[in-house]
């Protein structure tokens, strides 16, 4: 049977990283476009910086919460094999697909954390200057789709977790999954 007291920290770990991802993506760094009088230049100035915290805590969470259920489950390849049946093959699918929305979530989480991290340097000058100066920020809804593929991530790992363990349990009557030929002598 499914461990609770697993389930809940999986739940928890996976709430905490859905909030900072959430929280990330409310506080993205926004930038504003100063002009220094004495030099005739523009330049970028960026604001706070704490959404990159956020992203990566997330991640980490997320990925703690992975580590978790991967152990739990022995990565589903190590230990005994499964039983055979509906369980095991819902598992299998499961795992797939925790897997994908996993490294989607990551990807998302990572990306926006480099890219929010990273401030243009560049500067123009006011009087020669044809074009006017892009002050690069991360766009809108990179750490949304973060938050939103943790959520999936979580519901699907709680879901292989449950068809995993189904699939684990001992057969019903001590009975054995195979088909015996002993009888055919």
């Amino acid at each position: 049977m499914a461990s609770k007291l697993l389930m809940i920290t999986i739940f928890v770990l996976d709430l905490i990283a859905f909030g900072l991802a959430v929280a990330a993506e409310r506080r993205r760094s926004t930038a504003t476009i100063k002009e220094d009088s004495e030099n005739n230049y523009s330049y970028c100035v960026y604001d706070s910086d704490i959404s990159t915290g956020y992203g990566v805590g997330a991640f980490l969470f997320l990925m703690v919460s992975q580590i978790i259920v991967m152990v739990a489950s022995r990565c589903f390849c190590c230990g005994k094999a499964l039983s055979p049946g509906g369980s095991r093959a819902c598992a299998v699918l499961l795992f797939i697909i925790c897997w994908v929305t996993f490294f989607i979530a990551e990807a998302c989480l990572f990306a926006g954390s480099v890219r929010n991290a990273y401030h243009t340097k560049y500067r123009s000058s006011i009087l020669t200057s044809d074009k006017p100066l892009s002050c690069e920020t991360l766009r809108k809804g990179v750490f949304a789709a973060g938050a939103a593929f943790i959520f999936f991530t979580s519901i699907i790992s709680q879901f292989y977790y449950v068809s995993y363990s189904k699939s684990r349990a001992p057969a019903p009557y001590g009975g054995e999954s195979g088909v015996g030929m002993a009888a055919y002598k």
